[in-house]
């Protein structure tokens, strides 16, 4: 281990040195997630989203942006295998041409104040499509659902961006695709869901040691290379995608994502390139010979996160669940036959969206990790401060 690998280590199991960088309690929020879906499922309830019952829309956009465009991603993969009804992810305006009174329009912001969701949910409201929102209350977008009389779902929680309230806002969508009959997700679903998202808490929270710890040990490993995330399926494109947005915007570090089958030729081109352990110019690969005068500084090497199913289905899985487990077998095989270092993230779960949420819940806790071990905030960055001050003076 080197003297890196040590001090990043340290700095993660020292509580102290966690609450000190960790101001804002992300790793607290992102530990109340199966809180998060227990709350939202009863306030959804509460809120009237059983409403939607018999709506039989001809079409649905998904409005998110930002750290809830998640959500749109998730209800896509959600719906797309067993519904005839499109579905159509908007970050920002106008709405899509066809959306009328036929359709619904389901608009999402954590704060209820992201302007492209304000922007299509009033567009949604003027073109009398039904409406459902997710947000804090008494905000501008429950003030623009409630001028459509539409329904919605008020989210609060504490201490929670919208990064880390991800399941707070994804709940009532999916209860709302059970309900239209987009996608089974029944209350049982939910509560499982709920349950895997405490397991994982227990096991990646910031009192399990490094050594034991499946997000701590992804945060080292990807601390000193350049990360390629990759999952299988539409709804391990979700994770890969989600991972890759909390890598950069948490975590500070730039990474690429791909889903299976689609990516992998790409993905395993780049074992042959110049960051793969036997490029020219990647980490150990320059030797003892290299000088990092005349060479300039090694690169950092490649490594292969991989999304993995690790579910024990037999003879039960599907022919494309089995060609999906293949094609990842021989990809993890084609980066290890390459000396291209490989960190495996497995979820036993068999249900899809339980086995996303496993995924995603290490994925998000080594973000804030890696943010962590390099002394940063991961609830802030100066830059995204100053951008935001930029867009605010264009508006």
């Amino acid at each position: 281990m080197s003297g890196f690998d040590e001090a990043f280590d340290r700095l993660l199991d020292d509580e102290q040195s966690i609450e000190r960088f960790d101001r804002a309690g992300t790793l607290r929020a992102l530990a109340g997630a199966g809180a998060q879906v227990r709350v939202a499922a009863r306030v959804s309830d509460e809120a009237g989203i059983g409403r939607l019952s018999g709506l039989e829309p001809r079409g649905v956009v998904v409005a998110a942006a930002g750290g809830s465009a998640a959500v749109a991603d998730l209800f896509d993969a959600l719906t797309r295998g067993g519904s005839a009804v499109p579905v159509q992810a908007c970050a920002a305006g106008p709405l899509p041409g066809w959306v009328g009174a036929l359709d619904l329009v389901i608009a999402v912001s954590q704060s209820g104040r992201s302007s492209g969701a304000l922007a299509l949910a009033a567009e949604a409201g003027r073109r009398g499509a039904s409406l459902l929102t997710v947000g804090a209350a008494d905000s501008p977008l429950a003030q623009v659902c409630a001028q459509a009389r539409g329904i919605h779902v008020p989210i609060r929680v504490e201490g929670a961006s919208s990064r880390t309230s991800m399941w707070a806002q994804a709940t009532p969508a999916l209860m709302a695709a059970d309900v239209l009959g987009l996608a089974s997700v029944p209350m049982a679903t939910i509560a499982a869901l709920a349950d895997v998202l405490d397991e994982r808490a227990q096991q990646a929270g910031p009192s399990s040691e490094s050594f034991s710890n499946p997000a701590k040990l992804l945060a080292a490993e990807v601390a000193e290379s350049v990360p390629i995330v990759l999952g299988s399926g539409s709804f391990g494109g979700v994770a890969a995608r989600r991972a890759a947005e909390m890598f950069g915007r948490t975590g500070r570090v730039p990474i690429a994502s791909g889903v299976l089958p689609d990516s992998a030729s790409q993905i395993v081109a780049c074992f042959d390139g110049p960051l793969a352990a036997g490029g020219a110019g990647a980490g150990e690969a320059d030797g003892i010979f290299a000088d990092p005068y005349l060479d300039g500084p090694a690169r950092a090497p490649l490594r292969l996160v991989m999304l993995r199913d690790s579910s024990d289905e037999g003879g039960r899985a599907s022919d494309e669940a089995r060609a999906g487990r293949l094609l990842t077998d021989t990809v993890v095989s084609a980066a290890a036959d390459a000396g291209v270092r490989v960190s495996l993230v497995d979820a036993p779960q068999a249900d899809p969206l339980l086995r996303l949420a496993a995924h995603v819940a290490v994925t998000d806790f080594a973000a804030t990790y890696l943010a962590i071990g390099h002394g940063f905030d991961p609830s802030t960055s100066p830059h995204v401060t100053l951008l935001r001050g930029t867009r605010g003076s264009l508006r």
